[in-house]
């Protein structure tokens, strides 16, 4: 009886571990994109227009915030597993 009360929470603390480990490479990730040396090498790139550093920059902050942004819907989807009516986003109101 005390394995079947111990399974339930093995896969919740590893799916929580993951996602910290997921979040944690994500900020490791964005710190090493926007560091000053990295961002001297790309303003540094022979261009015509010079467009090189805006268009790095805005590729670098949109892909952030999309990993960012996956990485949590993935978690709360998980985490609300059988409930889609919460998931839909009409509130919730059960009247």
């Amino acid at each position: 009886m005390n394995t079947s009360s111990r399974s339930p929470s093995r896969p919740r603390s590893y799916a929580h571990s993951r996602r910290t480990e997921r979040l944690v490479a994500l900020i490791v990730t964005a710190v090493v994109l926007f560091s000053p040396p990295l961002l001297l090498i790309v303003d540094r790139l022979p261009s015509v227009t010079g467009v090189w550093l805006s268009a790095y920059l805005f590729g670098a902050w949109a892909s952030v915030i999309s990993l960012a942004a996956w990485l949590l819907e993935r978690r709360n989807s998980t985490d609300h597993g059988a409930s889609h009516d919460d998931a839909s986003g009409d509130g919730g109101g059960h009247a």
